[in-house]
């Protein structure tokens, strides 16, 4: 699928990627790891032919479709459901054809677009465009507003759903997750589980990472190794590859300082000059092994809390919203001491109105709000990102909050932000989102917190900095509240969860793999709501029109004696979906053993990939139907 040979790549005067020779195999799903700035987005860019390579080859079928999430999305007056349509390109082409044609009242021509039609599934645009929609977050109502109605984090997923709605062979996507909440992101991962084609994702979240590669591609001092498994098995290998290689280095150094120990003792030495010149030789040769270094570039803590009451805050049966709508009630939640609380439901369920709440910047409409004395809150939301002086560098942000302080003692402060040397000094202005997030967190943890509340921290943010503020939290001695789709993150700090939903804020009794079941059996038990309310309506409408019992009971049995041939075909497809799906992830589960990619199993391998395609295609082509049966169902039951 995608060959490097002798590859080197450069970015103005920086060198990226130095002599890569790989290999990335179709139906392969690799995930593209390394700092920011080493050149994961650049690589991405070579593929798309925007930027070419220094020396050496780069290999691309030339029939290979790419799909990739655009960066900017156009004001558009177009309705959302045909914006995500436009990014099956085929379709659109063909579509424009049938248009040409029937102007032309070209009937055979026509016959033949419409047989083409149909093996684009074309048919089925509107009702997959809703799927990729719905799992992304969007309501069956969004469906149908313009593109410029919705905002630019929303505008990003409408990208997303256009970048899966193409029918790729090679599918790129730079951090997918950062405009996400925990049930799209869970949603997508099973979107690519069983994406059919060739996935290459840079991420910075691991247990998204684990969940959906086979393979990390790392970069690293300007060489891109590849590495099998997943996120997990890569963190190992590479530990035990730089264990090795510090090991190598530090004998090779002692092989040096010995050889150099000889020369400089015997260079002047007629009987040992000979010798003397071929170890100078040797060591001319000799490739010199680097020193292993995965130190993380991120080192800080949190001051300790002084002088703090076991109760920090308390809400007493409040109720929330904005305007005049509600959107929580009667919530009753305390913060004590020592609290780590995660929050989890469904986006627009209330999460952020309950932080904005408990951080005093919305009022109860109803109930009590209760704050001990003298408590200090650190508070960190995505806009405080835009609130940053962009005139200001990272010092000067920090001289403001406490101007007594040395220039030496801010900036030491600040380095274990990654704030060093002239960044320090520089002002805010070009500074990515991940750098902006740092500077948020640095001046939250400089102003001694004993509450944090962190709605979602991580965005932008790499894995070392995620890494830091999960070893920084867990050392912190006051109460955190956490909002994060970042699960990893969720994990080794919360010690409870609290379900936000419904309109109301309750105790979660179970973990993140508990709220993934969750989220399906509430899905179904929305989706059972909604086809009862739909009943009772028919039911309403039957019995306005004065039937009796009798004549109920003869409707109702019609209605069973034509729905029921549909019903028991969706059920028989919904078990052939999950034989397929279980199926797929066995083979996903192979894919990942290390040894299947050696040698002398290159064909037990070629048939693996060969199956999991046909899968995949077995996979849409009985959703296609399933959808078809429910949609023919559902008009049934409405007539």
């Amino acid at each position: 699928m995608l060959k490097f040979t002798h590859f080197s790549l450069r970015r103005g005067i920086k060198e990226l990627l130095r002599d890569v020779d790989m290999t990335l195999h179709a139906g392969q799903k690799i995930g593209i790891t390394g700092a920011n700035g080493v050149g994961k987005s650049s690589l991405f860019s070579l593929i798309l032919g925007d930027l070419q390579a220094d020396t050496g080859n780069f290999f691309i079928p030339s029939n290979t479709v790419i799909a990739h999430v655009a960066q900017e999305t156009l004001a558009s007056e177009k309705a959302a459901i045909e914006y995500v349509i436009d990014g099956d390109i085929s379709l659109r082409r063909l579509e424009s054809q049938i248009s040409v044609a029937e102007l032309e009242n070209n009937s055979d021509l026509l016959s033949q677009l419409y047989s083409q039609l149909d093996d684009l599934d074309g048919y089925s645009a509107n009702s997959r465009a809703g799927r990729l929609m719905h799992g992304l977050g969007f309501s069956a109502e969004q469906e149908r507003n313009h593109v410029n109605e919705f905002s630019g984090g929303w505008r990003m997923r409408l990208n997303l759903a256009q970048a899966l709605m193409c029918p790729s062979d090679l599918l790129l996507l730079d951090e997918p997750t950062n405009h996400l909440d925990m049930d799209a992101v869970i949603w997508l991962e099973d979107w690519l589980r069983v994406y059919p084609g060739t996935l290459l994702l840079i991420s910075h979240d691991r247990d998204f990472l684990d969940r959906v590669t086979s393979h990390i591609a790392h970069i690293e001092q300007q060489s891109l190794t590849l590495y099998t498994g997943n996120y997990s098995a890569f963190e190992v290998r590479r530990a035990e590859h730089l264990a090795n290689q510090q090991a190598n280095y530090e004998k090779q150094q002692t092989e040096i300082a010995h050889a150099k120990s000889y020369i400089e003792r015997f260079r002047a030495k007629a009987t040992k000059a000979r010798q003397a010149q071929s170890r100078i030789k040797a060591l001319e040769r000799m490739e010199i092994i680097s020193q292993a270094h995965v130190d993380s570039p991120f080192h800080f803590e949190f001051f300790k809390c002084e002088r703090m009451p076991n109760q920090l805050l308390h809400l007493d049966e409040v109720n929330a919203g904005y305007g005049n709508t509600v959107v929580l009630s009667n919530i009753q939640f305390e913060i004590i001491q020592g609290d780590r609380i995660g929050l989890l439901g469904h986006n627009g369920a209330g999460k952020s109105t309950l932080i904005k709440l408990l951080a005093d910047e919305l009022t109860p409409m109803v109930g009590k709000r209760t704050i001990a004395k003298n408590i200090n809150i650190g508070y960190f939301a995505q806009h405080q990102l835009e609130q940053l002086d962009s005139t200001a560098s990272p010092l000067l942000h920090l001289q403001r909050l406490n101007a007594k302080a040395s220039e030496k003692e801010l900036r030491s402060f600040l380095g274990g932000f990654g704030f060093r040397d002239d960044m320090a000094l520089s002002t805010v202005a070009p500074f990515s989102g991940g750098e902006k997030a740092r500077l948020v967190l640095a001046m939250i943890v400089y102003q001694k917190p004993d509450l944090l509340l962190l709605d979602e921290p991580t965005n932008h943010l790499d894995i070392e900095m995620r890494h830091a503020i999960s070893l920084a939290l867990q050392d912190f001695e006051g109460a955190v509240i956490l909002v994060s789709h970042d699960r990893h993150l969720l994990r080794t700090v919360s010690d409870r969860l609290f379900l936000v939903a419904d309109a109301k804020v309750s105790e979660f009794n179970g973990d993140l793999d508990d709220y993934r079941r969750w989220l399906k059996d509430h899905d179904k038990v929305t989706k059972a709501k909604c086809e009862t309310e739909s009943q009772s309506t028919t039911g309403a409408v039957i019995q306005s029109s004065s039937l009796n019992k009798k004549e109920l009971r003869q409707a109702r049995a019609k209605t069973r004696e034509r729905t029921q041939p549909l019903t028991n075909r969706i059920k028989k497809l919904e078990s052939q979906l999950d034989e397929v799906t279980m199926k797929q992830k066995k083979i996903h589960d192979q894919l990942a053993d290390s040894c299947l990619y050696e040698d002398e199993n290159k064909k037990q391998l070629k048939q693996l990939l060969l199956d999991q395609a046909e899968l995949g295609k077995q996979h849409n082509d009985i959703e296609e139907l399933w959808l078809i049966a429910n949609e023919e169902l559902e008009n049934l039951q409405q007539t």
